[in-house]
């Protein structure tokens, strides 16, 4: 019997084991693609007209991404503004604050935000926001970079209000009943205790958000007017994964164009690599 349970035990680990080395093959593997695809247009193009290049004319092989990079940053950075203290605040009411039944429902509310298709809310935000944002400000179209901030922080607010909320119901009863004990009320305990020993959590769920809000293509060609303009509030504008979408269906193969929409993709992946490294270290530091 002893044995049997040793087999298994060793099995599974064995399995665990594999399916960790295969998690990260697929990443080599992205990786090691991105680049040999990515590469050979930077190399022709030049790395400064290609990062810093401010047009963007394929029929003309011109291929300038900075508008493109300054949109995503300002629109993931946006959204993360917007969406962490929304997110946050809601994780903690359901996490401390709310009665089980309210609880219950907003809980139900956030999983069913997290469960729609981002076409979905690229189709909502097409038919309500874009006209709604166009008659407001008297704009003549309302497919700005504004509305794409908006459908933004409404699809990472689900992952920040999640994860957060799983980290905050984590923290041990002991931290809260020893601040109490001490007169905290309990909003300083939940924010100055609580939100504290949970913060790796909740930078996880940022993670998450940046990493859902940079990679966002469906919704956001949508509502974004896909325009290769420099960035502006209420203009129309092209993200990093838009531009991508909007040309790799009619770029013959072997094309500049071609390779140089995944050098965008080379690009973008670099960019979540950095945010990820740069809040992990962040976070270690905190921890020392």
């Amino acid at each position: 019997m002893k044995k049997k349970k040793d087999l298994m035990e060793n099995a599974l680990h064995g399995l665990f084991l594999f399916c960790g080395f295969v998690s990260v093959a697929f990443v080599l593997l992205i990786s090691v693609y991105l680049i040999i695809s990515g590469i050979p247009a930077i190399h022709k193009i030049g790395p400064i007209k290609f990062l810093f290049g401010t047009t963007w004319k394929s029929g003309q092989n011109q291929f300038g991404i900075l508008p493109f990079i300054l949109t995503s940053v300002y629109g993931t950075a946006g959204a993360v503004i917007l969406g962490i203290p929304i997110g946050v605040f809601t994780a903690m009411f359901l996490a401390k604050a709310a009665p089980p039944r309210i609880a219950a429902v907003i809980q139900g509310a956030v999983e069913l935000l997290a469960g729609i298709p981002s076409v979905v809310y690229g189709l909502v935000g097409m038919t309500v926001l874009v006209p709604g944002v166009q008659k407001a400000f008297h704009l003549s179209s309302g497919a700005t970079l504004f509305s794409a901030i908006v459908v933004l922080t409404i699809m990472i607010l689900p992952y920040i209000i999640s994860v957060s909320a799983t980290a905050l119901r984590a923290v041990p009863r002991e931290y809260e009943e020893a601040s109490l004990a001490l007169g905290a009320n309990y909003t300083e305990t939940w924010f100055r205790i609580s939100l504290r020993a949970a913060k790796s959590g909740v930078a996880a769920a940022v993670i998450q958000g940046v990493g859902r809000a940079l990679g966002e293509a469906m919704a956001i060609i949508m509502v974004a007017g896909n325009v290769a303009n420099m960035p502006g509030l209420f203009q129309s504008v092209r993200f990093l994964t838009t531009a991508i979408v909007s040309e790799m269906s009619y770029a013959s193969y072997g094309s500049l164009q071609r390779q140089a929409l995944f050098s965008i993709g080379l690009v973008l992946f670099l960019f979540i690599m950095m945010i990820n490294w740069i809040l992990h270290r962040v976070i270690r530091k905190e921890a020392q």
